[in-house]
């Protein structure tokens, strides 16, 4: 297939195009920057250009695009100045992107995220389930693409992803390695719920999915079981011989991050098996790998 990745520079798209290349598919990636490098071929594209955005798709023509590219920088989006560029990325560069992939009779896989959702209770959330209630300006963005996404579309994936560390860009678990080798404690928050997921992992998920018209909404995380933030970093400490103390506090004393956080981002992957796919291998293994791979 032709494929057209978006975002090829940041943590997913990073590792998407080598999966995707492994495969023998052509792949076109695309991102601001004037070049890249390791996709078949690279055109330069702000997506928040209709124009530039259609004119792309339309010269390509691609039998499918998977759709990385986004504003992620969560407390950053929170500030007044920067909430039209997350919401011009986020909704209507993905407005555009889906509209092109609909003229050029391609397929669509878009990344979305558990923060589309309220983070109440304790139940994992369903892909199919539709009380939305982003608590901020990124959740609330990305809740705006996946509504573009269906009005556009008929042949769509939406992925819904949380916890993500890749090789490229910045992470949780980079953070954390930085915090733990400069101070002899950490604190972190014991009361938000989630499971982490390998970018690398994700990344032949979505490969495999392109590959089939088993469409719909999923949630994709690593396998492995549910945790807090904190204890995720004590595991991350464990795995690289760090050896600062972490302290457990509650997301309400913590007071540090702009954005606010759901307190359950627990996501229900059974639909992955229904249909057909293989499920992300255990968290500690991928956090394992990661750690020996980036040499963290």
């Amino acid at each position: 297939m032709r494929i057209l990745v978006t975002g090829v520079k940041g943590q997913l798209g990073h590792d998407v195009v080598p999966e995707l290349i492994g495969r023998n598919h052509e792949v076109i990636g695309t991102d601001l920057a004037p070049d890249g490098a390791g996709a078949s071929a690279y055109v330069p594209l702000d997506i928040t250009d209709r124009d530039a955005v259609q004119k792309v798709i339309r010269e390509i023509r691609p039998d499918a695009v998977i759709h990385c590219a986004a504003y992620t920088d969560v407390d950053a989006a929170e500030a007044e100045e920067n909430r039209a560029a997350a919401e011009a990325v986020n909704h209507w560069g993905t407005k555009y992107i889906a509209e092109a992939a609909k003229a050029a009779d391609a397929k669509l896989l878009y990344l979305s995220t558990d923060y589309v959702f309220g983070g109440q209770g304790t139940a994992p959330w369903k892909p199919d389930e539709t009380r939305f209630a982003p608590l901020n300006v990124y959740g609330q963005t990305k809740l705006a693409g996946e509504i573009a996404v269906k009005n556009a579309l008929d042949r769509f994936f939406i992925v819904r992803t949380a916890w993500m560390f890749g090789a490229n860009g910045r992470n949780f678990v980079k953070t954390m390695l930085r915090l733990g080798g400069t101070r002899d404690s950490v604190r972190v928050v014991n009361d938000q719920i989630g499971t982490p997921t390998y970018a690398k992992d994700l990344a032949r998920l979505l490969s495999d999915m392109i590959e089939t018209d088993q469409y719909g909404c999923y949630h994709a995380t690593n396998a492995g079981g549910s945790i807090s933030r904190c204890d995720f970093t004590k595991e991350i400490y464990r795995q690289a011989g760090v050896t600062a103390a972490v302290l457990p506090v509650l997301t309400a004393e913590y007071g540090l991050s702009k954005a606010r956080r759901p307190l359950n981002s627990r996501l229900d992957q059974s639909k992955l098996g229904e249909a057909g796919f293989a499920p992300l291998p255990p968290w500690q293994d991928a956090l394992e790998r990661y750690l020996k791979e980036t040499g963290l």
